[in-house]
């Protein structure tokens, strides 16, 4: 996993988005914004992946309209081989962490799947 998440406002334009993406070197950025709701407000999140950016380039949209809503999440201690499992069950390549209170502390991709076989500690 990595630690921390890079996000932003759903209302970000997307060459935004893809300076970020870029300078950083991540393939997924967490949208997130303020719903309001009957019982006042709660926190939203989507997740952009750079797979999303490329589908939507020259679309004029912006990160809220192109970011997966319906967001596969995992809990922090859960093992690598659940996260594999996620991946595989929903085909994806990123999934986001949750901390114990629900909220998003980090990200996992493939890639880090990948470093964990290549340094054995998966």
């Amino acid at each position: 996993m990595h630690p921390g998440i890079v996000s932003c406002p759903p209302q970000t334009d997307l060459v935004t988005v893809a300076r970020t993406m870029a300078s950083r070197h991540i393939h997924a950025v967490v949208v997130s914004g303020i719903e309001p709701t009957a019982h006042g407000e709660h926190l939203t999140w989507g997740l952009l992946t750079s797979l999303d950016l490329v589908a939507a380039a020259d679309s004029g949209a912006d990160a809220g309209d192109v970011c997966s809503t319906e967001v596969v999440t995992i809990a922090g201690g859960e093992p690598l081989d659940r996260a594999v499992q996620l991946m595989l069950e929903h085909q994806l390549t990123h999934l986001l962490v949750l901390s114990a209170d629900a909220l998003p502390v980090g990200i996992v991709s493939t890639l880090d799947v990948a470093g964990c076989l290549a340094w054995g500690e998966g």
